[in-house]
């Protein structure tokens, strides 16, 4: 399980790397990121795990998410993988579409054609990537792991955790889609990817996985209220409800005139960095 170094720069008292490694679970070749602060040679760090939104890359966090100064102070390694897979005989929206297909993987195992060959995007954030991790980042603590994410990322944290909660010490997203059975994101995605049977789409939401018993210690949600997808695509006063009625504990922000852009993650990135910190800590 070797993996190519694409780049590395030095920033805030750490190493931002860029690598790419040929992946079993897609067939394709797969991108990530990875920020490691400073550290003693026999260190180990807790490491927190960013998933990122529609049309998204690795490259959107590292760029404007503003997590570095945060991950240095707090010794937090944190990681992004891509959404999808991608190159040369992937599928795409045979529409052109920029909510499905290339960008967005969703995060789930697709059982349908021609999309479950390639599109296996669970299966690679679960198991895959994480193995490539601990052969390659002798830093990174998995005993210590949190996870977070954007929009479709928010809906996969979530979903993630909630599916592996003894694997994940907290969990937190930035405007989550949260509750993709009921959207027309998570609709159009999961019909593609998974068929007809709706049955199949609840283990991949978060409302539903809470609804049939699934808990987590914590979660921290942040919203802006000034977000244009929120009424229709998000709908996070689902989640708060399916919280309130399970006895789910979570901190649910609602966000004065911010809205989806990452001006408004960069914004509150630092809190959430800390939070998962002090929930990581050995």
């Amino acid at each position: 399980m070797t993996i190519e170094t694409l780049s590395t720069n030095r920033s805030h008292g750490g190493t931002q790397g860029v690598y790419k490694h040929a992946s079993t679970t897609t067939g394709t070749d797969m991108t990530f990121a990875v920020f490691v602060p400073d550290h003693d040679e026999s260190a180990k760090l807790p490491v927190l795990w960013y998933l990122s939104g529609l049309t998204c890359t690795h490259a959107n966090v590292m760029e404007k998410g503003e997590y570095r100064a945060a991950c240095a102070e707090h010794g937090v390694i944190f990681i992004a993988p891509d959404t999808s897979p991608r190159g040369e005989g992937v599928p795409d929206d045979p529409d052109g579409a920029w909510d499905f297909g290339l960008g967005a993987g969703f995060y789930v195992d697709a059982t349908e054609e021609p999309w479950a060959a390639n599109y296996r995007m669970r299966s690679y954030v679960e198991d895959e990537l994480p193995s490539l991790v601990l052969r390659n980042f002798p830093a990174a603590d998995l005993t210590r792991q949190a996870i977070t994410g954007h929009s479709m990322g928010g809906h996969g944290a979530l979903t993630v955790a909630l599916r592996t909660p003894d694997r994940f010490r907290s969990v937190s997203a930035f405007s989550p889609i949260a509750a993709p059975l009921q959207c027309p994101w998570g609709e159009k995605a999961l019909a593609h990817y998974l068929g007809e049977d709706r049955e199949a789409w609840a283990v991949y939401d978060a409302c539903a996985l809470i609804e049939s018993g699934a808990r987590l210690p914590d979660l921290l949600v942040d919203q802006g209220e000034a977000d244009g997808f929120l009424a229709e695509q998000l709908r996070t006063h689902l989640l708060a409800e399916a919280c309130e009625r399970a006895g789910q504990k979570a901190t649910i922000r609602m966000q004065p005139g911010y809205d989806h852009s990452y001006y408004f993650i960069s914004t509150f990135m630092a809190e959430h960095v800390a939070w998962h910190a002090e929930r990581l800590k050995a």
